[in-house]
């Protein structure tokens, strides 16, 4: 987002160069969080579904069928 004034008591304002670093400075640090949010997000997901995995091969492993292993867990 491009940030180049603000308004006060209904006047628009020119912002200073430190008022846009900051600003700029500002939106960088959340934009970071957003994608590590995302991340962590996503690896969260991959490792459920890797979690999901093992325990259904441990499953078949142990002996039981396919058909039981989906019958127990719908996968």
């Amino acid at each position: 987002m491009t940030h180049t004034h603000k308004i006060i008591d209904g006047v628009k304002i020119d912002l200073t160069a430190d008022e846009i670093a900051e600003l700029n400075s500002k939106d960088e640090i959340e934009n970071q969080k957003i994608i590590e949010k995302r991340v962590a997000e996503e690896n969260a997901k991959q490792d459920a579904e890797t979690k999901k995995a093992s325990g259904k091969q441990k499953l078949l492993d142990l002996g039981l069928s396919e058909d039981e292993v989906k019958a127990m867990i719908g996968i």
